[in-house]
């Protein structure tokens, strides 16, 4: 699976549990850690589990295997690593902290509405 279809199923995966303010960074020509960020938040712990989860099942309904998962116990920030895509979910509060967008601030990013522009047609 390329790494474009896979960050698009773990930004869905990530709409579905209600995450906010989803973003995809095009890491490609940035960095070697990965091809795509995903860095979205949830409002408390256990939504923040739950976007988590949700990410984790859709990789592994599509065959893909989550490389490792850091950060569930506290639940303030979770990275899932899928290998091509790496998922950051924050808590509110160590989102606006750590400001990764700000960070990798060089690779171009996209909205959920650029994600899947022809969602709400659907």
């Amino acid at each position: 699976m390329e790494s474009k279809e896979l960050m698009k199923i773990a930004a869905q995966a990530c709409e579905d549990k209600r995450a906010e303010d989803i973003v995809a960074m095009d890491m490609q020509n940035v960095s070697l850690i990965a091809d795509y960020f995903i860095i979205c938040h949830g409002t408390n712990e256990r939504q923040v589990q739950a976007i988590a989860r949700g990410i984790k099942e859709a990789a592994e309904e599509q065959g893909m295997v989550v490389k490792r998962m850091e950060g569930f116990e506290e639940s303030r920030w979770i990275l899932v690593d899928l290998d091509d895509v790496v998922c950051h979910i924050f808590h509110k509060d160590e989102r606006n902290y750590y400001n990764l967008e700000r960070l990798w601030g060089d690779a171009p990013s996209y909205s959920m509405q650029e994600i899947t522009p022809n969602q709400d047609q659907v």
